[in-house]
């Protein structure tokens, strides 16, 4: 049963609006079998505009990370926090992926007025929030979140690949592409792969020879 807090969050949508500061929510990473589910929380100075903020699945790898050194240098504050693959297996995708929002609000320096979230679920906030169905394409601040959240992820995936690079962690960033698959398939799943997930489930099932397996 959900929490009055949940519910009172997920109500929170009205047709005005507050004034005050505005704080964008995003996340990267609800698709993949392996890794942590990031959100970012920004709220941004009208001062100083960044130009080119979109979907960052709609940006090319180099122009995510040059707006993304852009939104630290200008935005009044940002947040990056994210749930665990212990977390996601526990609660979730989901519900892991709303607590990863949570966080990010929380760890904003300034508190906002009003936490505009992209999707149509909301994290549980003390603050007044509003969910918008593809905000990061229609949103500027959701859009940089989603820049910060799918660049910290990134990066993340990149330095799991240095430790394991059999399974292609700089390619495919965790999903389940023909290639990680196969991988799975020859080597095992890691300890940073989703247990939750059906093809982890069973990779897991078949036992291999291949020592790179162990966590």
């Amino acid at each position: 049963m959900r929490s009055k807090k949940f519910l009172k969050a997920e109500q929170a949508s009205l047709p005005w609006d507050v004034p005050g500061l505005l704080a964008g929510v995003d996340e990267a990473g609800r698709g993949p079998l392996a890794g942590p589910v990031v959100a970012a929380a920004v709220i941004l100075d009208e001062r100083y505009p960044i130009k080119g903020l979109a979907d960052s699945k709609q940006l090319t790898a180099l122009r995510r990370e040059r707006l993304y050194d852009e939104i630290r240098a200008k935005a009044l504050c940002c947040s990056v926090a994210h749930a665990s693959v212990e977390e996601i297996d526990q609660l979730n995708i989901l519900q892991a992926t709303l607590l990863a929002m949570q966080r990010a609000v929380l760890g904003l320096r300034l508190k906002p007025a009003k936490v505009l979230v992209d999707g149509n679920r909301l994290p549980s906030l003390e603050v007044l929030c509003e969910a918008i169905v593809s905000g990061d394409a229609l949103v500027p601040s959701i859009s940089a979140a989603s820049i910060l959240a799918k660049v910290t992820r990134d990066r993340m995936l990149c330095e799991l690949h240095l430790q394991h690079p059999q399974y292609g962690f700089d390619r495919h960033k965790g999903y389940g592409t023909v290639q990680h698959l196969r991988a799975l398939q020859a080597h095992g799943a890691l300890a940073v792969h989703r247990r939750s997930f059906a093809p982890v489930a069973r990779a897991l099932a078949v036992p291999v020879s291949d020592e790179s397996s162990a966590p």
